[in-house]
């Protein structure tokens, strides 16, 4: 049974009542994250804006209707995920892993990793691990088409030696490490017979500030043009992310857009690239990243992850609702 023949026309009418539910979504402030969110608080649920800049998330909280709350959460500091997990005491019913940056300049996380795999990649592994005890229902990896491009190259994951050029490399091997993650991540959730399940999507083309990262010039340009000709709006962007999250699925479902090529139009379940589905090169690269991070699953509360270079940040808890 598939999504494609099954709900030809998904909507997010379909998404239960999530009324006594805990969502947290990472990248909440803007685009796509905040949609999504904007849909969980609409059913119900208490949604957790996981966001770097606060007040951008309380700007963007305030324009929800629903139970929300704001949590600091920088993905580009293990310190900062490791205090956002760590005051976690009850259940969370669903995490969406959606915070990301495309082709910034070359750049390090506080912890010495290439941006884009630190924070679109390791950042959000280690958060789900940390995570992992008090996730009841489903996780949920924001991915991208962009994937299909990429090769992950175990010996240089962190751009030491590669020319990085624009970036794009990078870009597609985070996402590619998103897939390859869900993969591995269902394995290890049916092999300890957790109710838990892992799931992803991809956005298609949705206009989004995704690319303010970036520096190029010639890529911006062309990015605006894109948008204008072929995007959806954040909105249509969303809904991929919200059926991976709430549609009955099989474990390590892949979700996107319908029509033109991925691009737009309502989610269904779609293919991935041969690397995507690999589970030798998905088990590899867990085992690299439990290196990197120093996060293991199940992660144990006591751990500390890996630390080379940076202060240490702690969360700082803002917590309010709108109605």
């Amino acid at each position: 049974m598939t999504a494609q023949t099954h709900v030809p026309h998904w909507t997010v009418d379909r998404i239960p009542s999530l009324a006594g539910k805990t969502v947290i979504v990472t990248g909440a402030n803007s685009g796509i994250g905040l949609e999504a969110a904007r849909v969980f608080a609409a059913k119900e649920a208490h949604v957790i804006f996981a966001v770097r800049d606060e007040k951008r998330g309380r700007d963007a909280a305030a324009s929800v209707t629903g139970s929300t709350e704001i949590r600091h959460l920088d993905l580009a500091d293990l310190q900062s995920v490791l205090a956002f997990a760590g005051m976690w005491k009850d259940d969370v019913h669903i995490l969406v892993n959606n915070a990301g940056v495309m082709v910034p300049p070359l750049g390090r996380t506080a912890d010495g990793f290439e941006l884009q795999f630190g924070i679109n990649h390791l950042g959000h592994f280690a958060l789900t691990n940390l995570l992992l005890p008090h996730i009841s229902g489903r996780v949920v990896t924001v991915a991208s088409s962009a994937h299909r491009s990429a090769t992950i190259d175990f010996d240089d994951l962190n751009w030491h030696t590669r020319r990085y050029g624009n970036g794009s490399g990078g870009y597609e091997q985070s996402k590619l490490a998103n897939l390859l993650f869900t993969l591995e991540l269902q394995r290890r959730l049916e092999g300890s017979g957790s109710p838990v399940i892992a799931t992803a999507a991809h956005p298609g083309m949705a206009a989004t500030n995704l690319m303010s990262s970036s520096e190029s010039p010639i890529m911006t340009t062309f990015a605006k043009v894109a948008v204008r000709l072929f995007a959806q709006d954040a909105v249509m962007g969303a809904t991929p992310t919200l059926f991976a999250a709430a549609e009955d699925l099989p474990g390590g479902s892949y979700a996107g857009p319908s029509r033109r090529r991925e691009m737009a139009g309502p989610p269904v379940l779609v293919g991935r690239s041969s690397q995507a589905a690999d589970p030798v090169i998905a088990a590899r690269l867990w085992t690299a990243s439990e290196e990197l991070t120093g996060v293991r699953y199940p992660a144990a509360q006591t751990q500390r992850p890996a630390r080379r270079h940076g202060a240490a940040q702690g969360a700082v808890h803002t917590t309010g609702s709108t109605s």
